[in-house]
């Protein structure tokens, strides 16, 4: 019979295999695997104790708030037009999980969280993994945080990585599951995931390294906005560019194992550049956007998404249309181009200077909206206006002639006189002599208030009454305000009242003049002599250049759409040739092309009174009946004078062809006044 062992040596024979087989490294794991299984445990009791208890232990969930996002502008189809930073100087735009490139999606999952859509905020079988992983390697492999545990911690971020923290963050994944959808919860990721330096949420990031919006990504784009927020400092493209490529190709093996895209595609996404400099936000109708926030925040200080009637497409046409125009122009030059659908007032671009960030042409000022003077840019409404109260007609002859008007003597920019010529003539010319000679008839007093009464915010020098120097631009408007009269003309005399975002209520147009008066302008105008540059439809339009050569004016409309242009120095400083038909005509007609359409004409209304010669007019209209005083004896057209240079004006830089080697020059063409 065997003896039995005493205890003692039962005890070494039972614990010698264990140490020989694991020794001191294996009780190590073992405690490690029971580790494993008791916090896998502690997960599933988290369902049942940790729910009820999380309001009074963890407080209130801290969820994001409309004050911690950035301030979005967008225009009438959602496209971005200019982001404004958080309180705080970061970028962190709103953005839903609809707004994604779909592969993205997939491979996020794939990659941060494959059992997403089907456990509780805390994965059990991840923890399993991430403890076993530990277990039989000897260090971390892979951890198992959950997306929704992601999104407790960027909700509520801690320093300490202790168990209680971890423990916190699951309690905390369990309620942001039950709180909110799948679909709610990818949306607090996209939004806040770090991005390294001041970029948070996956749309700023695809704006800053991608220069566009998240919708449509390559597959080399979407597995290097994947890869980032996982450490976003050390992988900053910028900074280490390959730790940020070797994450990228990580992201690429586990979509390709889980069969979200081929061999091919990765070897093709690999071979991507990873971008290694951050672009910057658009800042399209940087002006209207800038109007817009500071308006919209004294109304509503929580909202973040701004919309605007503009047109993305066409102001960012317009906007490298004046960069390019006003390059070969003297460098402290600014100019504004404003649209206006003539329908519904809409604005449809909004161009306040060509680069609102250049220092050289005070870019930050908005033009569009700085009062200047109009040059002859308001004689179609002195027309309009006289035409309305019967005392002319465009077929009435206007004596185009010297003439004092008390101590105001009026004359044509070229010093010239044209005699005795038609309001159409004396209009399309923009001749001086005839347009003062109406406004004395109608009076500058009723005319300014007339403009007034049509919504325009008209100017006048410090204490003084309105004179007939207003027919030349001896007032203040600003671009809108013109061109809303010039959209007033093209809608039959109805100015209309700027909308600029969309669902904004529309207020009552104001009423300029009547259907026939407007429509007669408006065909006059039509027939104006045209740029070299001018397509072969003829849209009206008119000119204006205001005293000194300090404006230059061009505003042009079809039965759809008004588009107005100012040219200028912002300091108001004087340009020798500034000269509106020179200067902003030719890019009034280039943006009228861009709108990529034909010219739609303005029908006439059915009581416009028709007239083949001046002859067939009643005889009340056949000669504007003159009130000026004629000049002293001898200041007539026939009068001696000393010879000058009508044009080109004073101090002008005329291009006689003679750069790059040419041999032979362009003949310079000058127009002479006066000597015997």
């Amino acid at each position: 019979m065997r003896q039995k062992a005493a205890p003692q040596e039962r005890r070494a024979a039972v614990q010698r295999p264990r140490r020989a087989v694991f020794g001191d490294k294996g009780r190590k794991r073992s405690r490690l695997l029971g580790a494993t299984f008791a916090l896998s445990f502690l997960v599933t009791a988290l369902g049942g104790y940790g729910l009820w208890r999380t309001d009074v232990e963890l407080g209130p969930m801290p969820w994001p708030s409309n004050e911690d996002a950035s301030t979005v502008v967008l225009d009438r189809s959602d496209t971005l037009l200019r982001a404004f930073t958080t309180h705080n100087g970061r970028w962190r735009l709103p953005i839903e999980a609809s707004d994604v490139d779909p592969r993205y999606l997939r491979m996020l999952i794939a990659y941060e969280d494959r059992r997403f859509l089907d456990h509780h905020g805390v994965d059990p079988l991840a923890v399993l993994r991430a403890g076993w992983q530990m277990l039989t390697q000897g260090r971390v492999i892979s951890g198992a945080s959950t997306l929704t545990m992601q999104v407790a911690r960027l909700l509520e971020p801690r320093t300490d990585r202790s168990v209680s923290a971890k423990l916190r963050q699951m309690m905390r994944a369990i309620e942001i599951d039950r709180a909110r959808s799948k679909t709610q919860i990818l949306g607090l990721y996209l939004a806040l995931a770090p991005y390294g330096g001041n970029i948070e949420g996956l749309r700023a990031a695809s704006l800053a390294y991608f220069g566009k919006e998240p919708r449509r990504l390559s597959i080399g784009e979407a597995a290097f906005l994947v890869a980032l927020p996982q450490s976003p400092e050390t992988r900053r493209p910028d900074r280490f560019p390959q730790a940020a490529e070797r994450a990228r190709a990580r992201v690429l093996e586990r979509a390709r194992a889980s069969g979200l895209i081929s061999a091919a595609e990765v070897e093709y996404a690999k071979a991507e550049p990873i971008p290694t400099e951050r672009q910057a936000f658009p800042t399209l109708a940087a002006h209207a956007a800038q109007e817009a926030l500071d308006q919209v925040h004294d109304e509503a200080p929580e909202e973040r998404v701004i919309r605007l009637t503009i047109d993305a497409r066409l102001q960012a046409t317009l906007e490298t249309l004046a960069r390019q125009r006003l390059a070969a122009l003297e460098p402290h030059l600014s100019a504004a181009i404003l649209v206006i659908d003539n329908a519904t007032g809409e604005l449809r671009a909004h161009v306040g200077s060509p680069d609102f960030f250049s220092e050289n042409r005070s870019g930050s000022i908005d033009m569009a909206r700085a009062l200047r003077s109009p040059g002859s840019a308001l004689k179609p409404f002195i027309y309009a206006f006289a035409f309305e109260e019967g005392i002319a007609h465009p077929e009435t002859i206007i004596d185009d002639r010297p003439a004092r008007y008390g101590s105001y003597t009026p004359e044509n920019f070229d010093l010239a006189f044209q005699g005795a010529v038609t309001a159409r003539r004396a209009l399309q010319m923009s001749l001086n002599l005839p347009a003062v000679s109406l406004l004395s008839q109608i009076g500058p007093e009723r005319f300014v208030a007339q403009l007034r009464a049509a919504g325009a915010g008209i100017v006048l020098p410090k204490e003084a009454e309105p004179g007939l120097a207003v027919a030349l631009g001896g007032l203040g408007i600003t671009l809108e305000d013109l061109a809303r009269l010039y959209a007033g003309l093209a809608r039959g005399g109805d100015v209309p009242a700027l909308v600029r975002r969309p669902g904004q209520a529309p207020k009552a147009p104001h009423r300029l003049t009547e259907a026939v008066p407007a429509w007669y302008v408006a065909d006059i105008l039509r027939g104006a002599p045209p740029p070299l540059n001018a397509s072969a439809d003829r849209i009206a339009f008119k000119t204006g250049t205001s005293y000194g050569y300090r404006d230059a004016w061009a505003v042009g409309f079809d039965r759809k759409t008004t588009i107005a242009v100012w040219v200028g120095r912002p300091d108001n400083g004087a340009v020798p040739g500034l000269v509106g038909r020179v200067t902003a005509a030719p890019l009034l007609f280039d943006a009228f092309a861009r709108l990529g359409r034909d010219v739609e004409t303005i029908p006439a209304p059915p009581d416009a009174l028709f007239a083949r010669s001046t002859a067939a007019l009643p005889p009340p209209l056949r000669h504007l009946a003159s009130k000026e005083e004629l000049p002293p004896q001898g200041a007539g057209i026939t009068t001696t004078e000393a010879l000058k240079i009508a044009f080109p004006p004073d101090g002008s830089a005329v291009d006689l062809g003679l750069g790059a080697g040419v041999t032979s020059a362009t003949p310079l063409s000058l127009k002479a006044l006066g000597g015997a």
